[in-house]
Parts: C-alpha cells; sequence; structure tokens
C-alpha cells in the first residue's frame, strides 16, 4: 500500500530529504518551482558531482490560475495556433521575468540569501538542470529518485504539492509514494518524454543571471548605484514632468536651465493635483517661470488665466501679459472683494505673493478661494517665503484649492506615531489624509511629505551648486545667458553704519528715547484699545442688541494679541526713527482721546481695526493709530481720506482733547459707515481708566523727549554721508519697515541736496514704474526712461522687497533693523538677482556707535512683557516676525561675512533635489541611465557611516538636521506601499524608527561613486523587516475612517479594544475578537449592525456583552461590508542601505 503525504500527518519534505540522501540522481516535475523553496532541499544534493547521471533535473510547466484556466475553457474564440519558434522564445522570457519577480517579493532573511547562492552555484556545478516545458500546459507534480539499489532502483512521489516550502511541508497536500518497479519506468518514460520534447528549453542559464543580479548575488552593488537608486524612484514626478511638457516657443532661449526644469514639474504637479506653489527663494526669476506655466496651460488646453498680485506689482505683471502674448487679467489683491462675485470664470488662477493669504477668515482670502472652488481653477502660487513662523502658512495657501477633507494618500505619520491614530481622531476628528490633519502637526517631517505634492522649491545655493559654471580666472560661479554673456553671482558683504548716542548729553535725542523711564512707559502701557474684548461688562445695564452682540464676539475672539503686536511696533518706530516713534505716540495718545471723549459724552465708541495684519509692517507699512487710517486698509484701495490735518506736534492734553473732539465729530458724520459702533455702557469703567492712564504715560515720554531736531538726527546724519560722501555716485537703494519712515528720509535727503531721489510706499500709486526708474536695465526699459528721469537713490518700505527687478544696484541700506533676518535677506535678494553685474553687495545696517547690547536689552525686554502678559501665544508668534537670535546683531555689528548668504530656508522640494542628484550622475556617466533602473526591486548595499554627533534629533519638532553620512548605524528602507506611495524607513540597530523624513533618509544614503561595498550586516534583513513592519503598520487600508468619536463605529471600536486589553492572557482571551475588532478599524459597518450597536450601546450594555453581539454580528457576516473581489497590492522593497561605522 502507497503511504499518503499530506503534510499534516506525514511531510513530503522530510520523505524526499531522507531518499535524496541515497540517491544518485532525481527527476522533479513541478508545475511552479519557488526558487526560494530550493535551500530545504541544496544541502542533499551537495554530494552529487554535477553532469549526465548524477545531477537534478528540473522539469517547469506552465501552470495557470484557476480564472484563466475556465475563462479559455469558455472562450468563444478558439486558438489552435501551434507552437513556433518565436512563440516558444517569447514565452521563455516571459517565464524568465516571473523567476525574477519571485524575488522582488516579500522580506528576504540570511537564508534566503544563502540557499539562492546555492542554488545558484548547483546550477553553474551541473548538480541542477532545469527546463521548461512549453507545448502545453502542464500541472503534474512529479518527484523520482534514482539510486544504486538492484531490487527497487527508483522510487517516486506523485501528487499535488509544488517545489515550495508550503506544497512541502506546510499547506494540506496529498501525495503518494510509488514504489512499484514497472510504475517508476512508466513515469520515468513520461518524464523522459518531456524533458527531450522540441519545446522544451533550458533555461538554466538564465536562472543563474537573475540569481546573480538579485539581491542575492555574491557581490553587493556599489553605495552609489542604491543612492541613484532612491533618487531615481523619489524623481519619478520631477521626470514625469520634464517628458510631458515643452516650453512655449515664445521663450526661446530666455529660460535657464533650471527655470525650465521648474516650470515642467510645476507643470506636471498642476495637472495631476489641481494647484502648485512655485517656491524658489528671491531672485531667481520665479515670474517669468509663472508666466512660462500659463502659456503651457493655454497653449495645451486652453486655458486663461486670471493673475491676482499685490497692488504695486499690477503694471508689472501687466508687462509680462504683454510681452509673452498671454490671455490674461492681472487684478489687484485689494479688488478681489469687489471684482470676483462677478467676474467671469477663468480656468487658471495665478496667485503672486501668495504667502500673504495667511488670514483665512479674511475677506480678501475668503473672495479668493470661493472664486477658485465655484469655478473648479487650477492654481499657482508664487512666493518665495512660502511659510514663516508656522507651517499654517502653507496650508492656508493650499486651502485656496485644496479641500479641507480631501483624502491626500499621505498622513502626518510622524505626529500619529507619536499619539496613536485612535488619539488623534479623538483629539482632532480630522480625517487622517486630510490637510485638516497636517495642521495638526508640528513636526517638519510630515510638512515635508506633504509639501512634496505641491511645492517646486530650489534655493540659491542649490543653484550655484547644480547649474552653474566656476570661472578658473577668479573662481566665481555664473550662469550663460542666451547672448553668451555671464551673469556672475555676488558675494553679499554686510556693512555696518555707526551712529552715536550719548548718554550722558542732555541733548542727545536718542539717549533721552532710549532712557530707562521712557522704555518702561511703554512696555507697561495696557494698551486697552487693542484688547478691548477684555473690558467687555459681564452684566450690561442694558443689553447689546444683536448687531452689538456680534461686534463683541469679534471683540473677545481678539484676546490680548493686538496688545502685544502694537506694543511691538512702537519699539520698532522707536529703532526705527525717533521722530517716526515720536508720531506713533502722539497718535496713540490721540486715539486714546477719541474713545475718551465718547466715553464721557456717552455717544458710541468707533471700534477701530481687529485685523493684525494692520499692525504687521510686511503687509501694511502705514501706522494703524494714524487718525486718518478710518477702516481696514484691505477694503478698498479706491477710497481715500485725508491725511492728519493737526497744525502741527501735539504736547498738551488740552490740545489734543480738544484735536480728539474734532476727530470724533467727523467720524460719527463723514465716515460713520466705516466704524463698528458700541455703547459706552456695554464695558467696565476699567476702560476709561487704562485709556487715561496710557495717555498720561504716554504724555509723559513726549514731555521728555521735547521737540524734534531733524537737524540734530545723528541717525539721519550718518545716512548723508554715506550718500554723499562714501557712495557719491552709485545707485543706493534704502529700506525701512514704516512708510513715516520713508516720507521722512525722502524729504530730509532733499533737504541736504541729494537729487534723482524718490520714496516708494505701499500708498504710492505706481511703485513699478519707480523700480523701473532706479533700475531700468534690468527691468529692459532704458529706452523708455529719460536720463532726467533715471533715479540714483529710492527709499522704499518692504513694498519693493518681493517681485521687483532692482539688480542696477549694489548698495542696500537697511535703515532700521528687521528683528528677523529673512527680511535682510528678502531686501538683499531684490539686488542679488540674475544679471547683477557688481562682483558685491554691500548692505548697509545702522547701529548705535557703542554697540549692540542697547538694542538688544530692549528687544530682551519687549519679549519678556509679551509673554507675562500672554500677549503671544502659539502661531500668534510668527506675526511678530522676531528670530529670538540676537547674535544676528552682534555679528552685523561686526561686519560678520557669510551671514546674509544663507537662503531664507534651506530647504529645496524633494522631486526637485532627488532629480538633480539623478541628472549630475547621469551626466557625469550616462552608462547609469540604463544601470540603475534595471537594478531589481530588494537590492542591497552597505556603507560606512560615521558615528551619530549628539545631539542627535531622531526626527522632532523642527525636523532633522544631518550632514552627510551622520547618524545612527542601521539600514535605510525604501518601499513602495500598497497603495503606490513611496515609504522610507531609517532603522536603527535596535529596531527602533530614527526618521521617516524622505530628506533626511537621501542624505545619509549620499556617498560618491567609488563608496566600497561593505559586508552586510548579519542582521540587516531583519532591520528590513522591521523597517517594513513600521511603514506597513502606518498605512492601513482604510486606517482613520472610524468617523465621529459619538458614532457606533468609534465607540464599539473603543470598547472592544480596551475589552480585548483587559482579557488578554487569560481563558477568556478570543482570537475572534481580534479578528471582529480588525474588522471595524479596516472596513465599514453595514446599516443593521450600526442600529443594532446604537440601540445596545445606549441600553448600556456591558463589554462583554458587547464582545458576544459584535461576534454573533460577525459570524453572520452581520457587522462589516467587505469587498474581498478588491485586490491588494502587496508592498515592495525597492532597495535598502546598510549603514555600518567606520
Amino acid at each position: 500500500m502507497p503511504r499518503i503525504f499530506d503534510n499534516i500527518d506525514q511531510q513530503l519534505l522530510t520523505a524526499l530529504q531522507e531518499t535524496i540522501k541515497v540517491s544518485k540522481r532525481a527527476d522533479f516535475c513541478v508545475g511552479y518551482f519557488n526558487l526560494r523553496g530550493w535551500k530545504q532541499l541544496d544541502s542533499y544534493l551537495e554530494q552529487w558531482s554535477g553532469g549526465d547521471g548524477n545531477c537534478c533535473r528540473l522539469l517547469v510547466g506552465m501552470q495557470r490560475l484557476p480564472g484563466d484556466e475556465l475563462r479559455e475553457a469558455m472562450s468563444l474564440i478558439r486558438n489552435d495556433s501551434g507552437m513556433d519558434n518565436q512563440t516558444a522564445l517569447r514565452i521563455k522570457k516571459k517565464l524568465a521575468e516571473e523567476f525574477r519577480e519571485q524575488l522582488s517579493i516579500g522580506i528576504p532573511t540570511n537564508d534566503d540569501e544563502a540557499g539562492l547562492r546555492r542554488l545558484a552555484a548547483q546550477i553553474k556545478a551541473k548538480k541542477v538542470v532545469v527546463k521548461l516545458f512549453l507545448r502545453h500546459t502542464l500541472h503534474a507534480k512529479l518527484y523520482l529518485l534514482f539510486r544504486e539499489d538492484p531490487i527497487n532502483p527508483t522510487i517516486g512521489y506523485l501528487g499535488s504539492s509544488n517545489l515550495t516550502f508550503a506544497g512541502l511541508s506546510k499547506q494540506g497536500e496529498l501525495n503518494i509514494d510509488v514504489l512499484d518497479h514497472d510504475a517508476c519506468q512508466k513515469l520515468s518514460k513520461w518524464f523522459e518524454d518531456r524533458w527531450k520534447d522540441q519545446w522544451c528549453l533550458d533555461i538554466s542559464n538564465e536562472l543563474v543571471q537573475i540569481i546573480e543580479e538579485s539581491w542575492a548575488r555574491e557581490v553587493p552593488p556599489p553605495p552609489y548605484h542604491i543612492y541613484l537608486k532612491m533618487a531615481y524612484h523619489l524623481s519619478q514626478e520631477a521626470r514625469a514632468g520634464l517628458s510631458e511638457f515643452r516650453i512655449p516657443r515664445d521663450f526661446g532661449h530666455k529660460l535657464f536651465e533650471f527655470q525650465a526644469a521648474a516650470v515642467k514639474i510645476a507643470a506636471h504637479h498642476l495637472n495631476k493635483r489641481g494647484g502648485v506653489l512655485i517656491g524658489d527663494v528671491v531672485g531667481l526669476g520665479k515670474t517669468l517661470m509663472a508666466t512660462a506655466l500659463a502659456r503651457i496651460f493655454e497653449d495645451d488646453h486652453g486655458l486663461e488665466t486670471l493673475i491676482i498680485c499685490p497692488k504695486n506689482l499690477v503694471k508689472m505683471w501687466e508687462d509680462y501679459r504683454m510681452q509673452y502674448r498671454l490671455r490674461a487679467k492681472v487684478l489687484s489683491i485689494s479688488q478681489v472683494t469687489r471684482e470676483l462675485p462677478d467676474l467671469r470664470r477663468y480656468r487658471l488662477v495665478l496667485i503672486d505673493e501668495s504667502h500673504n493669504l495667511r488670514n483665512r477668515e479674511g475677506k480678501r482670502y475668503r473672495a479668493i478661494q470661493e472664486y477658485v472652488n465655484a469655478n473648479e481653477s487650477k492654481c499657482i502660487l508664487l512666493s518665495a517665503t512660502p511659510y514663516n513662523k508656522t507651517y499654517l502658512d502653507l496650508s492656508s495657501q493650499l486651502r485656496l484649492f485644496v479641500p479641507e477633507e480631501k483624502d491626500l494618500g499621505i498622513r502626518p505619520e510622524r505626529y500619529i506615531r507619536e499619539i496613536g491614530e485612535t488619539e488623534f481622531i479623538r483629539r482632532h476628528q480630522a480625517q487622517v489624509r486630510s490637510l485638516a490633519a497636517f495642521e495638526k502637526s508640528e513636526y517638519a517631517d510630515d510638512w515635508r511629505e506633504l509639501m512634496r505634492l505641491y511645492l517646486v522649491r530650489r534655493t540659491r545655493t542649490f543653484i550655484q551648486d547644480n547649474y552653474a559654471q566656476t570661472d578658473p580666472a577668479n573662481g566665481r560661479k555664473f550662469l550663460t545667458f542666451e547672448d553668451g554673456t555671464r551673469s556672475y553671482f555676488p558675494v553679499r558683504a554686510p556693512k555696518t553704519v555707526t551712529f552715536t548716542i550719548d548718554d550722558h548729553s542732555p541733548h542727545d535725542q536718542y539717549a533721552r528715547l532710549y532712557a530707562p523711564d521712557v522704555v518702561d512707559s511703554v512696555n507697561n502701557l495696557n494698551l486697552p484699545r487693542y484688547g478691548m474684548g477684555n473690558y467687555i461688562h459681564a452684566t450690561p445695564h442694558e443689553a447689546p442688541t444683536q448687531a452689538e452682540a456680534k461686534v463683541l464676539q469679534d471683540l473677545s475672539r481678539g484676546g490680548r494679541r493686538l496688545m502685544g503686536f502694537c506694543r511691538t511696533n512702537l519699539f520698532k518706530r522707536l529703532e526705527s526713527s525717533g521722530k517716526v516713534f515720536l508720531q506713533s505716540v502722539e497718535r496713540h495718545i490721540l486715539r486714546n482721546y477719541i474713545v475718551l471723549h465718547a466715553i464721557e459724552q456717552e455717544t458710541p465708541i468707533p471700534i477701530g481695526t481687529q485685523d493684525p495684519e494692520m499692525l504687521d509692517a510686511r503687509i501694511y507699512d502705514e501706522d494703524a493709530e494714524a487718525p486718518e487710517v478710518t477702516l481696514n486698509v484691505f477694503e478698498d484701495e479706491e477710497d481715500e481720506t485725508a491725511r492728519d490735518r493737526s497744525a502741527g506736534p501735539l504736547r498738551m492734553e488740552v490740545d489734543f482733547k480738544r484735536r480728539a473732539a474734532g476727530i470724533y465729530d467727523e467720524y460719527s458724520k463723514q465716515y460713520k459707515g466705516r466704524f463698528k459702533w458700541l455703547r459706552p455702557g456695554l464695558f467696565v469703567k476699567t476702560l476709561a481708566k487704562d485709556l487715561q492712564s496710557d495717555a498720561t504715560a504716554l504724555l509723559g515720554v513726549l514731555k521728555k523727549a521735547g521737540e524734534w531736531n531733524d537737524n540734530q538726527d545723528a541717525k539721519l546724519k550718518a545716512l548723508v554721508d554715506l550718500i554723499t560722501k562714501k557712495h557719491p555716485t552709485e545707485k543706493i537703494l534704502i529700506f525701512s519697515q514704516f512708510a513715516d519712515t520713508v516720507r521722512y528720509i525722502e524729504a530730509r535727503l532733499k533737504a541736504a541736496g541729494v537729487h534723482a531721489l524718490a520714496g516708494a510706499t505701499g500708498d504710492s500709486s505706481d511703485p513699478t514704474a519707480l523700480a523701473w526708474r532706479f533700475s531700468p536695465e534690468s527691468n529692459e526699459k532704458r529706452d523708455r526712461i529719460k536720463p532726467e528721469d533715471e533715479l540714483r537713490v529710492l527709499v522704499a518700505t518692504d513694498v519693493l522687497s518681493e517681485g521687483q527687478n532692482l539688480q542696477d544696484c549694489s548698495v542696500i541700506v537697511n535703515f532700521d533693523l528687521p528683528w528677523a533676518i529673512i527680511r535682510l535677506i528678502q531686501r538683499a535678494g531684490r539686488v542679488d538677482r540674475i544679471g547683477q553685474k557688481s562682483e558685491k553687495i554691500l548692505c548697509y545696517s545702522f547701529l548705535p556707535a557703542d554697540g549692540v547690547e542697547r538694542i538688544i536689552r530692549l528687544r530682551v525686554r519687549v519679549r519678556r512683557r509679551l509673554q507675562e502678559n500672554a500677549e503671544v501665544v502659539g502661531a500668534d508668534e510668527h506675526f511678530f516676525e522676531d528670530d529670538r537670535d540676537d547674535q544676528v546683531v552682534v555679528d552685523l555689528y561686526h561686519e560678520k561675512s557669510g551671514i546674509l548668504d544663507g537662503d531664507i530656508d534651506g530647504e529645496v522640494d524633494l522631486a526637485s533635489y532627488a532629480y538633480q542628484i539623478w541628472k549630475n550622475a547621469t551626466t557625469a556617466d550616462p552608462g547609469l541611465q540604463k544601470t540603475i533602473p534595471a537594478l531589481p526591486s530588494v537590492v542591497y548595499s552597505t556603507k560606512a557611516l560615521k558615528s551619530p554627533q549628539p545631539p542627535f534629533d531622531k526626527g522632532g519638532r523642527g525636523g532633522i538636521s544631518l550632514g552627510e553620512g551622520v547618524g545612527p548605524t542601521g539600514v535605510l528602507v525604501y518601499l513602495r506601499t500598497a497603495e503606490g506611495n513611496d515609504a522610507l524607513a531609517w532603522i536603527d540597530k535596535t529596531g527602533k524608527s530614527v526618521t521617516e523624513s524622505q530628506f533626511a533618509i537621501l542624505k545619509a544614503a549620499e556617498c560618491s561613486p567609488d563608496t566600497p561595498a561593505l559586508p552586510r550586516q548579519e542582521d540587516h534583513h531583519a532591520l528590513v523587516q522591521k523597517g517594513v513592519e513600521t511603514i506597513v503598520e502606518e498605512e492601513k487600508s482604510v486606517g482613520g475612517q472610524l468617523g465621529r468619536p459619538s458614532g457606533a463605529r468609534f465607540r464599539t471600536y473603543e470598547r472592544l479594544k480596551r475589552y480585548a486589553e483587559e482579557i488578554k492572557g487569560t481563558l477568556f482571551e478570543s482570537p475572534e475578537l481580534y479578528k471582529a475588532i480588525d474588522d471595524i478599524y479596516r472596513y465599514p459597518l453595514r446599516q443593521t449592525a450600526i442600529d443594532t450597536l446604537n440601540r445596545q450601546l445606549r441600553s448600556g450594555v456591558s463589554d462583554e456583552a458587547l464582545a458576544q453581539l459584535v461576534l454573533a454580528l460577525r459570524e453572520e457576516d452581520r457587522l462589516c461590508i467587505i469587498h474581498e473581489e478588491e485586490q491588494t497590492h502587496e508592498p515592495r522593497i525597492i532597495c535598502s542601505m546598510g549603514l555600518v561605522e567606520r
């Protein structure tokens, strides 16, 4: 009787192993051959010498899936064509690729690697010969073994087991042994007939090649190739854009190579996702790139463009529209609330300086967002500073075209890993793959992953390193224009202009203003008008009307942050100019007395702006305290109000009161509609007290300061000397944060005899015309600017620090010093642009001659006050533009070189960065274009890595900063997830995740072409498995869709999860319960299950009863909607890199 091998009572594998030991050769026929499964038998064949009569002949048939067989059997079209050479070779090649595909699936192990290497060695030694039977489909599973036994020379095993580990030992099969001599001879003849068939082709050499090119190869590929493979896959979207799109002919050779690349990559993002943010740093030509991008979509898709830009850039954009024949409308951002509701459809919206759209509650923001959504417009956003102090700046811009709950396909993994997915949903109630979810994260890794989808950003340093050439004569880097001329990159040289502050002189105006008692007076102001929500009466005598209640609600929402803005601005104005500071003090007193006048007369109080942007000098350079500022400046630029009509400086309280009464009368009559009004009775009496207290304190400041004498302004005198003596003929660009300072400087310089001079502020009618007059060459307007109209000195607020070409000039003066170096770098970027001809850009900063300690002490005291009063918290900090790094001021004072050379934000978008790695490598060695894509999946190498340099930030807030080859040892894993997303993980030697930042991992993989491959770590494959598990755990097929915390699905999941933990390790632990919990997490509930569970949850069902109910529903298939027919894609390892210490 034959023995039965079902892998339950008896394993076929054991029988084969024992029989091979006493055999001299074997003939196997299987329908499927798992290369990794051979390791179960290979050691038993080592005794054979190889060659005819001493080898294993392995015949592999073509086995089809049951579904394919059924379709062929039932097909109405019969294919009776026979086999021919061409068909046989095609099938052989296809099956060889299937063997190659085998090795790209799953996670390798040390045993797998060793087994595959032994298989290749045995094939080369002729101990194993593999053929493919191609004449027809072959499902047979036959194992014949021949031995030196005169009685029973042949033993056969016949049944259902393929040559796989599962088929031989694990899964249920049915096999029998065949010992009958006659039967064995017939089986041997059957095998021999097929082995010698014309369409039985030897594939042994191909299998050796497949193994030796796979991750199991004896000699690993160079680490450089793994590095490039990572870059190749990460740059897929960039490469797709470069191949899909063409630059319009109108642009000829006007775009540099780096600009053309950015345009094509941006076109890919725009086409695929409906929006893109071009975030190249200042001076790299974003305006020209955006114009080219718009023309691509006009030419290819017939889209017309709506260009929305700051008022001062309208003329510039109209010039670009005309020059490049763009079918577009240019609209000032200040007009959007009035124009957009009735504007016809533009399917492409281009927004310049989009970072200014941070306030989602603002009317402008809502108007643009509603227009984009209503017209299903694609969006091009331009900003050199896509975010300042908070990543919410980024999301605000993306929200213009990305719906809040849209499934982005990615999640904020770093944040979710920290708090857990369920806790994330409970805490934030946001879909985990949405923009709203990313807004909850403060981790740079998460935001990098998000912006990988939408951002194109390169830095000045990146362009110099990758696109510029070096002049051997002087070592300077340059780009080449279409006419062959060179554009060199200049050096930014910080310079200091000092002015004297003599604390011992009673006549020194600045010494009086910087005196401790003056600083204390300003620092201790109550600022009640900017915190009126803190003075609302809880139980007023007469309840507020509905309209008044809404205004009060808005006041409460403002909290204390407006107070912080106002306090900071007063000190910034002090640093800017003594004259301007005193103007602000006067205005503040006057506005206080306007409100006091209303309270004393028991008439409605005019409520000033509650918009923080009115106090942000980056957006609004006028003084919000000025009495003529009677409305939000953003509402309507065409409405003008009279300038401050006071005959001269106000100093006495009676003068302020008299002037306040007059202004109140104008507000309540001529300008009544421009204010919101509230009755004094709605506020507590402390309001009047604090208003008077502040007014009294500031009157004391005015008294101590005395009348400002322009002729004794030491700072202004230093500026005049700089312009007239040190740079008497050169063009000079002077920056100040405040329009009042610009007007003051302009007037005094003219009085000092400086000619060819103009001032530009947000209130200027045509800032672009002034930019053209100041820099006609770089704006290509030489033929339109007469010599007598050309400007030598231009004084401007930051209205000209964005979007203008001013590189005819190479001398910049920062009359006041911004609290964030980002502003200084942006200003330098106005002249450090392509086409700058000067070798050096001189960047002057004004600082006291006796050192910067005075400035630093003042800033420290202001910050302390803001914190004590809770006037700046959380996300509000970015409005203050304060780096909190006073070393910058010290470095500027000492003219430290390089301080202004850095980019505002050193990061480049991942696609551009990875593509540049790929491009540089293939330019140097074109053969890599074939070598790298041909590298199989799962391939790995190992390289040396420096020991970590503490402190090492493991992906915490602020991101991860790694130099080449610095960090913990372990492995870098690149995985293509089941949903087709690129995912990377860095796993240390203990199996813990270091970071999943794709930037950090790509930097850690960085190496040179000559980097040697080191021996694999013993635990390399185990660590790769840890990395795969980390990534797969975080990417569930429907993870994070549990719904509202109050819903049946969420509550049931939470309670069962807790209950399962309680009974874990007890007799009541149930594997079926774990499966039910997993089903609830992965799949939506059926409506009947929702109704049943809701009823039970409302009735107070116990955890045990709830578990029994869920198990019963699952057993009856009434719990979840499970789509079994949906194909599940396996995650796939692209490559890995081992990191070992030197």
